[in-house]
């Protein structure tokens, strides 16, 4: 018997993803309530996180990715 996951997609939490922005170059601008601001001196644009989220729904992922320039 095979057994495939077909349609899974990774969750992340928010610092998770905090970690990584860091880890190229991003840093924290300003906070608005529970969201943090990113700014990257190298790239035009905000990246924002909601902060703390323990799982990140996959569509904000998304955004959150292409914000960023990672896809």
């Amino acid at each position: 018997m095979k057994c495939e996951m077909v349609g899974i997609i990774p969750t992340m939490n928010s610092k998770q993803i905090i970690k990584q922005l860091e880890a190229d170059g991003w840093y924290l601008a300003r906070v608005k309530g529970s969201h943090h601001q990113f700014k990257n001196p190298n790239r035009p644009g905000l990246v924002t996180v909601k902060h703390p989220d323990s799982d990140i729904p996959a569509g904000t992922l998304n955004s959150i990715k292409k914000q960023a320039g990672w896809k």
